[in-house]
């Protein structure tokens, strides 16, 4: 029975909410990127302790990205949510208590153990939420958070630091995330259980097929975490976030240090300034999820929608190469700014896609398999980064960066056909 006082709109609410704890989520992880410099005097860190830091993350990362799309499967989107917000929350805090190199790396590790879960919720809850030609823009949307989240990061962490030191930022990021449970907690079940609903978009949902005919079918489906691993989509899912999911975090991790190694930037300038590349992020994110969409309403199939709109961002991307070749610091922002604007508009549609081939049951664990295959990136990346920079210059790190994304848009055009976008059967 629907609750009298229903939410209008509730899928976007969701949507909304979904777009704030990635936002917070990526506030998070971010806040050592900005901070580091003054988390390197006060610990005494070199550039190589950083660089090793940052790679535990993304080890425990690839770990736990592989296992928690199957766990939020198992318990659900609302729960399995829940349980990974409140851990990396936690463990967020406890940066605020390192001592040395390793207590960091410990909570930096345990962040990276936690954090992935809510990607697979997330597109998961888009998924119980959307229909297709809406379901790039869900994803579109909560993924904009991951941009707003590194945007914010720069200057709140700074003016934290530099006003309570550097700390209380990371007490003050973590405590965001145990807020945003209690909505979380409020308002989140499926359509077909949510109380919120109005009578007038469950029938909306239901005429385009989100809301089932019976919950109880979709309960009954069984999450095949061998099937998905061992399917081509998958494994191809996973070699192309491998390649092209460490050019973001590239950005979010080094791009503040290259400012201040590079540029000359201070931490003041990096909090006016570093941020504004994710801007650009978050217009790419909804543009993304959107261009797709409208491609799908003229009467475009969903594969070609989805790829051509990853095609638009891939273009972008080998600008990246410019960044460290101009003569300006404002030029490079710029630069990056196109770059994170055409990573952005391909996510939009590349995290779209588990949730457009694969059954409900396994969206979370074919999510959290890909997510793996970035992670391990990312953590592979860092340390190739932090050596070069080390010993050479930024200029290999963005020609790399620049060819990532052009190289696997023919991946995905190559090994996803049009026939893997095809319905599943219920059991199947």
């Amino acid at each position: 029975m629907r609750a009298r006082l229903s939410i209008p709109r509730l899928r976007w609410v969701i949507a909304g909410l979904l777009l704030v704890v990635t936002l917070i989520n990526y506030t998070d992880r971010m806040t050592l990127s900005v901070l580091i410099g003054e988390v390197s005097k006060d610990l005494k860190l070199s550039t190589g302790d950083y660089g090793q830091i940052v790679s535990l993350f993304f080890l425990a990362y690839a770990i736990m990205y592989a296992v928690s799309g199957y766990v939020v499967d198992r318990l659900g989107t609302k729960l399995g949510m829940a349980l990974f917000v409140g851990a990396w929350s936690l463990a967020q805090m406890l940066h605020g208590l390192s001592t040395g190199k390793w207590t960091l790396a410990g909570c930096r590790f345990a962040l990276g153990l936690t954090e992935p879960g809510s990607f697979p919720a997330a597109t998961k809850a888009i998924r119980e939420w959307f229909p297709a030609e809406q379901r790039a823009l869900g994803v579109g949307i909560f993924n904009a958070g991951s941009s707003l989240g590194a945007a914010v990061a720069s200057p709140v962490a700074a003016y934290l630091a530099l006003n309570y030191g550097w700390r209380a930022a990371f007490f003050f990021t973590g405590a965001l995330g145990l807020i945003w449970l209690g909505f979380w907690w409020l308002l989140y079940q499926p359509p077909h259980h949510n109380r919120w609903l109005g009578e007038r978009e469950a029938a909306e949902l239901k005429a385009a097929g989100v809301v089932p005919e019976s919950a109880a079918v979709t309960a009954k489906e069984r999450v095949d975490w061998r099937g998905v691993l061992r399917s081509r989509p998958c494994l191809t899912l996973i070699l192309v976030r491998f390649l092209s999911d460490p050019v973001i975090y590239f950005v979010i991790v080094w791009f503040p240090a290259y400012l201040q190694k590079e540029r000359g930037f201070d931490l003041a300038m990096i909090g006016r300034y570093a941020w504004v590349p994710f801007v650009f992020g978050d217009i790419g994110y909804v543009f993304g999820g959107w261009l797709s969409g409208r491609m799908m309403r003229r009467g475009w199939s969903l594969p070609k929608s989805r790829k051509v709109a990853m095609a638009v961002g891939a273009a972008l991307l080998p600008v990246a190469v410019l960044v460290p070749l101009v003569p300006s610091a404002a030029l490079a922002i710029a630069a990056t700014s196109v770059a994170v604007l055409g990573h952005a508009i391909w996510v939009a549609n590349l995290l779209t896609l588990p949730a457009d081939i694969f059954r409900q049951a396994d969206v979370g664990t074919a999510t959290g398999f890909s997510g793996m295959g970035g992670a391990i990136g990312g953590a592979l990346a860092n340390l190739v980064t932090g050596y070069i920079i080390t010993r050479f210059t930024y200029l290999p790190i963005f020609i790399w960066a620049g060819l990532m994304h052009p190289m696997s848009l023919l991946l995905v055009w190559w090994l996803l056909p049009a026939r893997v976008f095809e319905p599943k059967p219920a059991n199947g």
